[in-house]
C-alpha cells in the first residue's frame, strides 16, 4: 500500500479524497495555487505544495509542477479527483514515465473514452446498446444532411472531444442542420481544438441514467447500480438519485451486468461511468466518464461502499474488496449540487462566506470545503457544496433533503439552495416523473432563464 498520496484538485473532492486517505493510515499531500492558500484542503492535508498562480493553466493544470510536488514530498501516487487532469491521457503516461501510479484508469482506456467515436465504436463491439448515428465523424454539412435524412429529425450534432455542454447543437429539421452543424463545429474548435463532430438520433423525452462500474485491472469488473441524474441545466447535473425512480430491479440487472461485462473484458482499472439515454425501455449509449463522478457519493450512500478507498486499492494492485453478490442496494439516496451562483441567470458568485452552518442528523451528509470566512475564488468552478441525503426508500430521502435545506446556511454569497426548495414543491419531482428536458421548462416558466 502506498505511504502518501498527492491529491491533483481542489475544493470538496481533494477533501474527500484525503479523508479516505487518513482512514487508510495513508499521508497526503495538497497542492494549491496562490489563491486556494487558505482554502481547507491545504488545512487539512498531511503536506502541502504550492504549484502556481491562480491561473488553472499555471497550477492545477500545469503538469510539471505536478510531477514536481510528487518529488519534493515524496508522494508515491496521484489522485485526480475529478475535472482538470483527471481524464488527460497524456498526464497518465507522465506519470507512469516517472514511476509514479495514477490512481485511475490507464492512459490507453482514458483515450479511448475520451474521444466520442472511438468510445461509441468500443462500446458497441463490447455489445453496449448505442445511440442510432453516424459511423464516425461527419466531415461535410452534405454528409450531415444526408445522415439527418437517414436517421430521422431531430438529431444532435456533439463535437467529437466536447464535454460538460459544450459542442453540443441539435437541429429538429433540415432547415436547422446548417446553423447546428456549424455552430458544433466551431464551439469544439474553440473549446478543445477540435472541429471534428459526429450526429446522433435526439431523443426527445428521455432520462439520463448512469450505471457505476468498477474494474480491478485483472479481468474482474462489477456494477454498482444506476443514478438518474435527468435533471439539468445547459447539460450540466444539478440532482441526482439513486436508484433511478423509473428504473426496474430487471433493467438494472440487464443493464448493469452488459456494462460490468465490458469493463471486465478490456481489463478496466478503478472508477468508471457509463452514461445512456434511457426512453421507453431501452438504454442508449451516449459517453463512459474514466474518473471518479461528482455525485459518486449517492451510489455510497444505498451499497454502503467508499469508492476512493476502492480506488486507492485497486491502484496499489489489491483486489476489489467485493463481489457483485455483496452489492446490494439499500435505500434511496439524492445528492443536490449547492453552487455559488445568483439566480434567476446562474450567474458565478465568488465572494466571502460570512457564515456557514452544515446540516446533520440521520442519514444527512455535506461534502463541502467552506468555512466562516472563506473567501470563494473566482477562477474556479461554482460548486461549493453538494448534500447528499439517504432514506430507507424515495419518500423518506425527500423529506429528509427538504429538512437538511432547511438547516443549510450558507451567508455572504448567493447559492442555488432556493432551486431546491422550489423544485421540492413540484408534483413531477416528487414523484419522480421527470426527462432531461424538464428542468429547462420549468426554469423558462418560474425563473424566466432558459
Amino acid at each position: 500500500m502506498f505511504k502518501k498520496i498527492l491529491v491533483a484538485n481542489r475544493g470538496e473532492i481533494a477533501l474527500r479524497v484525503i479523508r479516505a486517505a487518513r482512514e487508510m493510515g495513508i499521508g497526503s499531500v495538497a497542492v494549491h495555487s496562490t489563491a486556494d492558500s487558505d482554502a481547507m484542503h491545504v488545512r487539512m492535508a498531511d503536506e502541502s505544495v504550492c504549484i502556481g498562480p491562480p491561473s488553472s493553466q499555471q497550477s492545477y493544470l500545469s503538469i510539471p509542477s505536478i510531477i514536481a510536488a510528487c518529488e519534493i514530498t515524496g508522494a508515491e501516487a496521484i489522485h485526480p479527483g475529478y475535472g482538470f487532469l483527471s481524464e488527460n491521457a497524456g498526464f497518465v503516461q507522465i506519470v507512469e514515465d516517472h514511476d509514479l501510479t495514477f490512481i485511475g484508469p490507464t492512459a490507453e482506456h482514458i483515450r479511448i473514452m475520451g474521444d466520442k467515436i472511438t468510445a461509441k465504436d468500443t462500446m458497441k463491439e463490447l455489445g453496449v446498446p448505442c445511440v442510432p448515428g453516424s459511423d464516425g465523424g461527419v466531415p461535410t454539412l452534405a454528409d450531415a444532411k444526408r445522415i439527418g435524412e437517414e436517421i430521422g429529425y431531430p438529431v444532435i450534432i456533439k463535437a467529437t472531444a466536447g464535454g460538460g455542454g459544450k459542442g453540443m447543437k441539435v437541429a429538429q429539421s433540415a432547415a436547422e442542420m446548417e446553423r447546428a452543424f456549424m455552430t458544433a463545429r466551431a464551439e469544439g474548435k474553440s473549446n478543445f481544438g477540435n472541429d471534428e463532430v459526429y450526429i446522433e438520433k435526439y431523443l426527445t423525452t428521455p432520462r439520463h441514467i448512469e450505471i457505476q462500474v468498477f474494474g480491478d485491472g485483472k479481468g474482474r469488473a462489477v456494477h454498482l447500480g444506476e443514478r438518474d441524474c435527468s435533471l439539468q441545466r445547459r447539460h450540466q447535473k444539478v440532482f441526482e438519485e439513486a436508484p433511478g425512480p423509473s428504473i426496474t430491479a430487471e433493467e438494472r440487472a440487464r443493464i448493469g451486468k452488459v456494462c460490468a461485462d465490458a469493463m471486465a473484458n478490456i481489463n478496466y482499472i478503478g472508477a468508471g461511468t457509463v452514461e445512456f439515454l434511457y426512453e421507453n425501455g431501452e438504454f442508449y449509449f451516449i459517453e463512459m466518464n474514466t474518473r471518479l463522478q461528482v455525485e459518486h457519493p449517492v451510489t455510497e450512500a444505498i451499497f454502503g461502499v467508499d469508492l476512493v478507498r476502492e480506488q486507492i486499492r485497486v491502484a496499489a494492485g489489491m483486489d476489489l474488496s467485493f463481489t457483485q453478490e455483496d452489492l446490494k442496494i439499500n435505500g434511496h439516496g439524492i445528492e443536490v449540487r449547492i453552487n455559488a451562483e445568483k439566480l434567476p441567470n446562474f450567474s458565478p458568485c465568488p465572494g466571502k462566506i460570512t457564515q456557514y452552518h452544515a446540516p446533520g442528523g440521520l442519514g444527512v451528509r455535506m461534502d463541502s470545503a467552506l468555512y466562516d470566512g472563506y473567501k470563494i475564488p473566482p477562477y474556479y468552478d461554482s460548486l461549493i457544496g453538494k448534500l447528499i441525503v439517504h432514506g430507507r426508500d424515495r419518500p423518506e430521502a425527500l423529506a429528509r433533503l427538504r429538512r437538511a435545506l432547511g438547516e443549510l446556511i450558507v451567508d455572504g454569497v448567493d447559492t442555488t439552495i432556493p432551486l431546491f426548495h422550489a423544485l421540492l414543491a413540484e408534483q413531477d419531482v416528487l414523484t419522480g416523473d421527470y426527462n432531461i428536458h424538464w428542468l429547462e421548462h420549468w426554469l423558462e416558466t418560474n425563473l424566466g432563464n432558459a
